[in-house]
């Protein structure tokens, strides 16, 4: 992997010199799943802005998280760091706090060490607005110059309705999974507050490289959103997610314990399943018109010509797909993420469709930026296939839900495995929506045993100093 990566940058001396390094501007989305407008599919959210980065970028079409669930995907990002590598698996773990962390050298703590002004705002880490605690999260503010709103907090708070659940259930979330069509503008939302603050950073001439985070926290619950995103969407036109009728009986156990079938029930008793895609596609469409403002902003400030654009979402989501609603799973839906690379000196418009692993991440910007190696890193640069998109490779990536649990994602197929060593796998050139498990069926053993070389030789156990409060 090592000789791999330098031979990454070694191909970056015509993008990059030592002299003038390209600003880095980072865009994390929130929950956001691949049913966006540029990789396609029905039903689909209408996201002209990320469409068009896409246009003038490079898009993965099958880029993976590395866990879903935002605390262990944040923190592969991050560090570079598979969960099994980093022991960070669950969303209550302080990744700090761990031990096989303690010396890691994160991605803004990298950029700061070769000579950038680091600024950060929104959700960068794992935080949420459900409490206030949550709008702080786990941001490590000290790896940053600057943070906005501070290096004490990530989030805004959150725009509300007049009571909570407006139209959800208090079994759920204490009534957070819930939406709301809000007659509000969009500055009062504090996604735009942040997204404000950013466009303000890209209009300005820094005295070193800039690497700006901007994390967009819509679509992640709740879906409290300007009503005329919600008017995009009459609900008597909206297509939902196709599911068929007993897609969970022939899964493990352990599959189907990771299916949230009583949220579902919910949803369907209360015939609010459209509603709640609508919801979701609404918040979607509004993260994208924030996406909008930041590329506007580049575009009209003096650094439109020098700056790489990475656009990333840290795991899918489930909008009752096999009867499954939010993440935590291993399927296609919840694991599969947008991922868009643009840079100086990259030819784009076009679309990778080999599998990329948000690992890629972390080294990849690193090798654009012709800034170095980090030795923990366990993905690899994609610059060879932001050269040319349509390159070989038969590669396979891995996604981690809890120790023991891995799905692994090859060109044509989903293999999973859990930790009672309990098995399903899919083929997607005939089988999109992973209907069907073959993993019992006669005639895939060579498949399997293909796949299964991919998982973790060994992982790391979960560490107890980061199960407890983040130390002050």
């Amino acid at each position: 992997m090592k000789r791999f990566l330098l031979a990454a940058l070694v191909t970056l001396v015509s993008f990059t010199s030592a002299e003038e390094k390209p600003n880095v501007l980072f865009i994390a989305i929130d929950d956001l799943n691949a049913m966006i407008g540029a990789l396609g599919g029905t039903p689909k959210a209408l996201t002209p802005n990320i469409d068009r980065l896409a246009k003038r970028g490079i898009l993965f079409s099958r880029a993976y998280c590395a866990a879903p669930a935002c605390n262990p995907s944040r923190t592969a990002v991050l560090t570079g760091m598979r969960p099994t590598t980093s022991g960070v698996y669950f969303n209550n773990q302080d990744w700090r706090e761990s031990s096989r962390l303690k010396d890691i050298v994160t991605l803004p703590e990298h950029f700061r060490n070769h000579g950038y002004q680091v600024m950060g705002g929104g959700k960068l880490y794992h935080a949420a607005s459900l409490s206030e605690k949550g709008h702080t999260g786990l941001l490590d503010g000290d790896s940053w110059d600057v943070y906005f709103p501070s290096k004490n907090q990530q989030l805004e708070k959150e725009a509300l309705p007049e009571k909570i659940p407006m139209n959800g259930s208090k079994e759920y979330y204490k009534g957070f999974f819930d939406w709301a069509a809000l007659d509000i503008a969009d500055d009062e939302m504090g996604d735009a507050k942040v997204v404000s603050w950013a466009s303000k950073q890209l209009s300005r001439v820094h005295d070193k490289p800039l690497f700006l985070g901007v994390g967009i926290y819509r679509p992640h619950i709740p879906f409290y959103t300007p009503k005329p995103y919600f008017d995009l969407y009459p609900e008597d036109e909206l297509v939902l997610p196709g599911i068929v009728e007993g897609d969970l009986d022939d899964i493990p156990k352990a599959g189907q314990a990771m299916a949230r079938r009583d949220w579902h029930q919910w949803v369907e008793e209360n015939n609010q399943w459209k509603s709640f895609v609508r919801a979701y596609f609404a918040s979607v469409s509004f993260a994208d018109a924030m996406v909008g403002r930041l590329v506007d902003a580049l575009d009209s400030g003096p650094n439109a010509g020098n700056t790489v654009v990475v656009l990333w979402s840290d795991h899918g989501y489930h909008l009752g797909h096999k009867e499954h609603w939010e993440k935590f799973a291993l399927w296609e839906q919840t694991t599969r993420v947008p991922l868009i690379f643009s840079a100086p000196g990259i030819e784009g418009g076009s679309v990778c469709h080999h599998p990329a692993s948000l690992l890629d991440v972390y080294p990849t910007l690193a090798a654009l930026t012709n800034t170095g190696v980090e030795p923990q890193w366990d993905g690899e640069s994609l610059v060879p296939f932001l050269k040319d998109p349509g390159a070989e490779s038969n590669r396979a990536v891995v996604i981690t839900q809890g120790p023991g649990n891995h799905a692994v994602r090859s060109n044509s197929w989903r293999y999973i495995r859990y930790a009672d060593n309990t098995e399903e796998l899919y083929d997607h050139e005939n089988d999109p929506d992973e209907f069907t498990n073959l993993a019992a069926l006669p005639g895939f053993e060579p498949v399997i045993r293909e796949h299964a070389v991919h998982l973790p030789e060994s992982e790391a156990e979960l560490d107890p100093a980061a199960r407890g409060k983040r130390k002050k």
